[in-house]
């Protein structure tokens, strides 16, 4: 069999609710998406294995929970080291060694290697934790030098992108150099989420344009090649900051539910874009398409200021975070996570199921549907399937393959038996056939509203029926004690299998 081209485009933030073929009565016109879902296949149960950013490219691109690598929860802040260590088999260094000629473009936002100006040493913090770093440490950086650790050490031929998407440093990156020369700004632009190291001229709205251009170049470029290729797709839309002025011109107004509904459009926009590139050069009979979100939603635009003049529609519903903060989102009647409990960064259904449509004529049925539990993280060993490849040892090993549900075959096990999902926070949850359980917390586990905590070992947690509760809104924690010990025994036997510092275990489980 001919080796397929593979495009995987993964959105930022998109939730479950804001695609039209998932939800009938979204605001957001998305017809790319939709004709992608009538000529594929829709995913209905596929979640991403962590309800915030990070994570989940790292499982992604390695098919392993994130959890097992020192960072274990959480996202990166801007100049943190490498997450993915340069020996580690990820699928753009697998699809190599079969011939594909690779391809990132997007937000990476896994860490890369900077360097120091000459004479100039940087203390970098000691773990992969988040941290906020000042003026003092942005400017010893040189940000002449090679970048190391990043897309091409890691099995791409190929990169243009930005270190942490929307966050600084602001400026866009090509292979292992910026682009454009980069200084300290002072000034806090709205939208640009705060001073920084910054390209000249840089301004938020060109960021995913700019990413398009660059896919629909590479496509152009391997038209004339016989060697099949791979694209990873990463743009920041619909990442907050959702305001007006950081949306491109030609995509405001594309919705009625403000900034980030333009912003999804935007991102369907892209799909559309990478489409007709893929027609235009006759790639498109052979590619397998794939489109996603790497999390779950925010609830809407977020509003700094008291009054919400930021917003485009006073008249907009609001959702609080934290009156004292004057935080809040406009929602315009939208349900970016459709009716699933939650949102971005939360350890409920809402935080990381996601929309999943794949393409691939001739192979993959139109309009099919798959109800079947997978992740994010099987498309590691998906993809080796396809070129007739085997995973070994710690290869992949969260990974399963489902090619066998994208072409519709008949099957006798699962393809996924179970999968563990994380919160922003940490919180852990365990999904078995049709249970759920969330050891260590009665809240969300996340930063947005509701906001949650951090898991404590030994609390009263959650547990949920998901095939007559798929909302979760009947927890049977106290009523079904035998069900949750068996399930908290197999969770933690999950994790501590292959897990690097089984010390960190009593933390990180109820």
């Amino acid at each position: 069999m001919e080796k397929p081209n593979i495009v995987f485009i993964m959105a930022d933030d998109m939730g479950y609710g804001d695609v039209g073929c998932y939800n009938s009565d979204s605001k957001i016109p998305t017809p790319n998406m939709n004709r992608l879902a009538r000529e594929g296949i829709r995913f209905t149960d596929l979640h991403s294995p962590s309800a915030v950013c990070s994570p989940t490219r790292y499982g992604v691109l390695t098919g392993r929970y994130c959890w097992r690598t020192p960072l274990g929860h959480g996202v990166f802040s801007s100049y943190e080291p490498p997450l993915i260590e340069k020996e580690r088999l990820t699928v753009p260094g697998l699809l190599k060694r079969h011939g594909y000629t690779t391809a990132a473009i997007g937000k990476w936002h896994l860490g890369l290697g900077f360097q120091a100006r000459d004479g100039e040493h940087l203390e970098f913090p000691p773990t992969f934790i988040r941290t906020t770093v000042n003026r003092d440490f942005e400017e010893k950086l040189d940000l002449t030098k090679p970048l190391t650790g990043g897309p091409l050490d890691l099995g791409f031929d190929y990169f243009f992108g930005t270190a942490t998407g929307k966050g600084k440093p602001f400026g866009f990156i090509e292979n292992d150099r910026f682009i454009e020369e980069m200084g300290y700004r002072e000034e806090v632009r709205r939208g640009a989420r705060g001073e920084g190291m910054t390209a000249r001229g840089w301004q938020i709205k060109d960021v995913d344009p700019s990413f398009s251009k660059k896919a629909v170049e590479f496509i152009e470029k391997q038209a004339g090649s016989g060697d099949p290729f791979f694209l990873y797709l990463v743009p920041s839309a619909p990442h907050e900051p959702c305001y007006r002025e950081v949306v491109p011109e030609f995509a405001r107004d594309q919705s009625q539910a403000g900034a980030r509904g333009d912003l999804v459009w935007l991102l369907d926009w892209i799909v559309g874009q990478v489409l007709e590139a893929l027609e235009r050069t006759g790639k498109a009979e052979n590619t397998l398409i794939m489109v996603t979100s790497d999390n779950g939603a925010t609830p809407g635009d977020f509003v700094q200021d008291k009054d919400g003049a930021n917003s485009q529609d006073v008249k907009a519903d609001i959702i609080w975070q934290d009156e004292t903060r004057q935080t809040k989102w406009r929602m315009y009647g939208h349900k970016s996570c459709g009716d699933w409990r939650g949102y971005k960064a939360h350890i409920w259904e809402g935080g990381h199921r996601e929309p999943f449509i794949a393409r691939w004529p001739g192979k993959i049925e139109p309009g099919a549907v798959c109800d079947e539990l997978c992740d994010l993280i099987d498309f590691m060993a998906t993809c080796a399937t396809l070129v007739g490849d085997e995973l070994h040892g710690e290869e992949g090993q969260d990974s399963r393959n489902i090619l066998p549900l994208l072409l519709g075959e008949q099957v006798e096990e699962p393809c996924r038996d179970m999968a563990i999902y994380q919160s922003s926070y940490g919180v852990y949850a365990l999904r078995k056939g049709d249970w759920k359980l969330i050891p260590g917390t009665k809240g969300s586990g996340g930063w947005g509203p509701p906001k949650g905590i951090r898991p404590v070992p030994g609390t009263p947690g959650q547990l949920y029926n998901m095939k007559e509760d798929p909302y979760e809104q009947n927890d049977l924690f106290e009523e079904r004690p035998e069900l949750v010990e068996q399930l908290t025994a197999e969770l933690e036997a999950q994790i501590r299998e292959g897990y690097p510092d089984k010390s960190w275990l009593k933390i990180r489980t109820a």
